[in-house]
């Protein structure tokens, strides 16, 4: 337990911490993927992991021990007879020797080293707690990333993205440095719980081991003041998960006390796209319920490579005098759209403010120069920003054209706040010409639904009042969020979303025998 002693060498442990820390730069702590863990959270998990593994002695590891949060933690948490044996493995000299310095005499064995290179021990370890480094996969070398793919093959005859951290490779590498029943405590990012190249996680959390516990902390309630990144924490034994088994997700509070939880059959997780829906969804009944997904194709908006140098204002295309045929409107940003209902002009156009043009134009610059000089010397300018040079313009032909995305009636937006209770996303009818750039996600009807609608146009407002009653909670579920509060959604995401109130605005009115009838 805590001591005098302890609490002076945990005083300079953090004085150095903060030392090292301005040594690199943020972006170089980044490429290194080095966010310290706050001591009162390691402390709280060094108890948490106390509680879970009862009395008896602890073969302590940490992989990415730094200076040595989780060590001091666990030496306050625990009895330090209780600590068996103890390694920490460090790839920075500077925080290896400084965590050696500190730790040494009281037991901690640092390995100066990358733990990915390391040979598993004889005598195994039964309590992981760690903070692997938080390394995005565009940091990691594309020979390194072979060699960690090979090496993940060799050990778990797993196999996993490329789009995967640093951090993936840790969690999944530690399984032969541990004991059977041995206990892990992971503080990562809880992106691997939705995003695609996850799934390996994923899989190995629900059939490698027993996965006892996963606390996600609000995303408002950032853990680390240094990276902008929504926190989870992962709490498994390795063993074969039991028949019936249930997994305990908490969400938000520390990890003691959360404020909601909920014990979700590993089963149902086996078939789980998203792991965020829980502790929100309760209900574990497999639905056949219809989606959006099945009434709508949904794409992104436009990427135009520059947004602004491609959208240009009404003013701005007079001053380039540059003809209307080559110009499309496009929709402002959400922020200034002040109705979610966007009328059509005489000419096409929303009824918005800004009035804002998409530059789209196929003719080749020969014969733009002979005709329309202005309009040429426009395009120099962006030459000369080298414009043409950026990856979408450079794989159009002629580099000012756009792809296709024709006015979609339905919108929503692709990102937002969830903050003081507002809804993170909105969804918009759009009754004019203008299409949208790829801040918004477009909704196109498929074909029965379109038929339906082009029959009854009267329905599209029964359409648009369904697609508004979708609840922030839906939404999140779906989507992903990320440190700071910040929701995004992806079309594959909103597809998922259920439509039974969008097919039962039309139902009401087609008396339709089966609602299926109106998928494509």
């Amino acid at each position: 337990m805590a001591t005098a002693a302890h609490q002076t060498i945990e005083g300079h442990r953090q004085a150095e911490q903060t030392r090292l820390d301005t040594l690199k730069t943020a972006a170089e702590r980044n490429k290194w993927g080095q966010f310290a863990t706050p001591f009162q959270l390691a402390l709280s998990l060094a108890r948490y992991a106390h509680k879970t593994l009862g009395e008896g002695r602890l073969r302590f590891l940490d992989p990415a021990i730094g200076t040595g949060s989780f060590y001091s933690a666990l030496s306050q948490a625990v009895p330090a007879k209780t600590i068996e044996a103890a390694t920490g493995i460090e790839l920075d000299p500077l925080f290896a020797e400084a965590a050696e310095s500190l730790w040494g005499k009281s037991g901690l064995h640092i390995v100066k080293g990358d733990f990915t290179k390391q040979k598993p021990p004889t005598q195994r370890f039964n309590l992981i707690l760690t903070n692997p480094p938080y390394v995005r996969h565009h940091h990691l070398e594309s020979d390194e990333k072979e060699r960690l793919k090979a090496q993940l093959a060799r050990s778990l005859h797993m196999e996993i993205s490329g789009l995967a951290g640093l951090y993936c490779y840790f969690l999944l590498l530690c399984h032969d440095w541990m004991e059977e029943q041995g206990l892990a405590i992971w503080l990562i990012p809880s992106e691997f719980m939705d995003v695609n190249y996850g799934v390996t996680l994923r899989h190995y959390l629900t059939e490698r081991v027993t996965l006892l516990h996963i606390h996600r902390f609000c995303p408002t309630d950032v853990q680390f003041t240094d990276a902008l990144v929504s926190s989870a924490v992962v709490v498994f034994r390795k063993a074969t998960p039991p028949p019936g088994h249930r997994v305990r997700f908490s969400f938000a509070g520390p990890i003691e006390s959360p404020s909601t939880e909920a014990l979700v059959p590993i089963d149902v997780l086996h078939h789980s796209r998203k792991w965020t829906q829980f502790p929100a969804r309760t209900n574990f009944e497999s639905t056949d319920e219809p989606r959006l997904g099945d009434l709508f194709v949904i794409k992104r908006g436009l990427a135009t490579g520059s947004n602004s140098f491609f959208i240009l204002s009404d003013e701005e295309t007079k001053t380039w005098h540059i003809p209307r045929r080559f110009l499309k409107p496009i929709l402002p940003g959400p922020r200034h759209l002040k109705t979610d209902i966007i009328d059509r002009q005489s000419d096409g156009a929303p009824a918005v403010s800004p009035q804002l043009y998409l530059l789209d134009c196929s003719e080749p610059e020969e014969t733009i120069k002979a005709n329309w000089p202005r309009f040429y010397a426009y395009l120099q300018k962006g030459r000369d920003e080298d414009i043409q040079a950026s990856y979408l313009a450079s794989h159009r032909a002629p580099w000012y054209s756009q792809e296709q995305r024709p006015p979609a009636p339905f919108l929503c937006t692709y990102m937002g706040r969830s903050a003081n209770g507002k809804h993170p996303f909105r969804f918009i009818w759009n009754r004019s010409d203008a299409t949208a750039h790829n801040v918004y996600l477009m909704l196109y009807p498929k074909s029965r639904l379109q038929e339906a609608l082009k029959s009854h146009p009267e329905l599209s407002a029964r359409v648009f009042e369904a697609l508004q009653r979708v609840t922030p909670g839906q939404f999140i579920s779906e989507g992903r969020v990320y440190g700071g509060g910040l929701h995004k959604v992806e079309p594959k995401e909103l597809a998922q979303i259920p439509a039974r109130a969008v097919l039962e605005s039309i139902d009401g009115n087609f008396h339709i025998e089966r609602q299926e009838k109106l998928f494509a």
